[in-house]
């Protein structure tokens, strides 16, 4: 029993670390809108993507640009 509960607890964990796409693409657009040349990998376009097309606020925006490789 012990077992089954530790898979099922650790299977919701796994799930909840999922990385949420853009699947309409539409926060790409929108970024390329902002930025002709587009690159996720500088902290300020990224930012500023985040806010404008995410409506994020700087904290989480800085925070997922990060973990996306942003520098």
């Amino acid at each position: 029993m012990r077992a089954t509960f530790a898979i099922v607890l650790s299977a919701i964990a796994l799930a909840g670390c999922n990385q949420d796409e853009d699947v309409t693409g539409s926060v790409a657009t929108c970024a390329r809108q902002l930025y002709t040349s587009y690159n996720p990998k500088d902290m300020k376009q990224c930012v500023a993507a985040c806010i404008a097309c995410e409506r994020g606020i700087t904290t989480t925006c800085t925070t997922s640009c990060t973990l996306k490789g942003a520098r």
